[in-house]
């Protein structure tokens, strides 16, 4: 991003445009989080068309897309949330077709903290996979 200040400025940005996005909605979200430029949003299904112009609308510089759950599933970083037959949620690690599993090899080159912070951003994705599940946890919403 250029300048090492450059992803502060921009997820204060993205805070304060957030607030004035959520606080002017026509819908409240049932649940809305954000994690640098991902955004993970439940809403009723006739209702996402109408938030999506909203947000595009405050500033023509932010612009979002969006995807759509399919087969009861929509992947959100690491993650892929699964609505269940009960109207629950669940998830899963989700990894992308392109995804090798190839981590840096422990015999090479690599000054040692560099090869010990394999493991611990393994394991950091996991705990964060966990509590974000906690967070969401709770009826789904109708099928979308």
């Amino acid at each position: 991003m250029g300048s090492p200040v450059s992803p502060v400025v921009a997820d204060i940005f993205m805070e304060d445009f957030e607030e004035k996005a959520l606080l002017t909605a026509p819908v409240n979200p049932r649940f809305y989080r954000r994690y640098v430029d991902d955004t993970f949003t439940i809403l009723p299904s006739d209702k996402i068309t109408a938030f999506l112009n909203h947000l595009n609308s405050i500033n023509p510089n932010i612009q979002f897309t969006m995807e759509l759950e399919a087969n009861n599933t929509l992947a959100f970083l690491d993650v892929l949330v699964i609505r269940n037959p009960d109207n629950t949620i669940g998830h899963t690690v989700y990894r992308k077709n392109t995804h090798t599993n190839r981590y840096l090899n422990g015999e090479s080159h690599h000054h040692p903290s560099q090869l010990a912070t394999v493991g611990k951003s393994l394991f950091q994705r996991a705990r964060r996979a966990s509590t974000a599940r906690q967070q969401a946890s709770g009826p789904a919403p109708t099928s979308q």
